[in-house]
């Protein structure tokens, strides 16, 4: 049986990247759209895959997997042999990506999530987003990526030299800090050379450009 992804189509933060790593690690997927308009992830069948009613999940021949992290986790290791390993074999290698990991997670999405807690809630209330609070939300960011210079002044990637699934997950942040010009400053030359080689990888270009689209049906 093959995979399948249940997700919107449009490329999303964890939607973007479960499917970033689907096509990194050539896995044939189907793709089930998830209409988020029509409150179809809060339906009984779809919470009874995902308690929380979220997306993405993925279905890999019964097995129900949710939250992206740990979805791209499972993805890169099931199929360690096919594209870029993404999660490192060695014990302290890693330790280290796992390190870089847990920097990710604590460090810099709690700041995003405050800037989605800002825009979805005003969304859903028909109010205006308090630019006050957004702008707030990104000064934080600057000093995290003055330290993100130093370790990428270091070593290419932010757990060593090969590309790993720590630098995919900052992609969930692309059109926020895109949009903010925090990632491309000329007094983080290392943070800038990291950041276009991520956005600009192929298959995350093609992904944007054309929405997420399954291998089989």
């Amino acid at each position: 049986m093959v995979l399948k992804l249940y997700c919107p189509q449009n490329v999303t933060a964890s939607n973007g990247i479960v499917a970033l790593v689907l096509a990194e690690k050539q896995i044939p997927f189907e793709f089930v759209q998830v209409d988020l308009a029509s409150q179809q992830h809060k339906t009984p069948d779809f919470v009874a895959m995902q308690p929380f009613g979220q997306v993405p999940v993925i279905d890999d021949d019964g097995f129900i997997l949710y939250e992206s992290r740990a979805v791209c986790r499972y993805l890169a290791e099931k199929y360690p042999d096919q594209g870029p390993k993404l999660v490192p074999a060695g014990l302290k290698e890693k330790a280290r990506f796992e390190q870089a990991a847990s920097v990710e997670l604590a460090h810099l999405y709690p700041a995003v999530l405050k800037v989605a807690a800002e825009v979805s809630a005003k969304q859903r209330q028909g109010l205006p987003v308090d630019q006050t609070v957004i702008d707030a939300c990104l000064a934080e960011f600057p000093a995290k990526f003055d330290v993100y210079e130093g370790i990428l002044g270091r070593h290419r990637y932010l757990a060593g030299e090969e590309l790993t699934l720590v630098d995919l997950f900052h992609l969930f942040y692309a059109q926020l800090l895109v949009g903010a010009e925090i990632m491309t400053r000329e007094s983080r030359p290392n943070v800038t050379r990291w950041w276009k080689e991520l956005i600009s990888q192929p298959a995350w270009v093609k992904l944007k450009e054309e929405g997420i689209k399954g291998t089989v049906n």
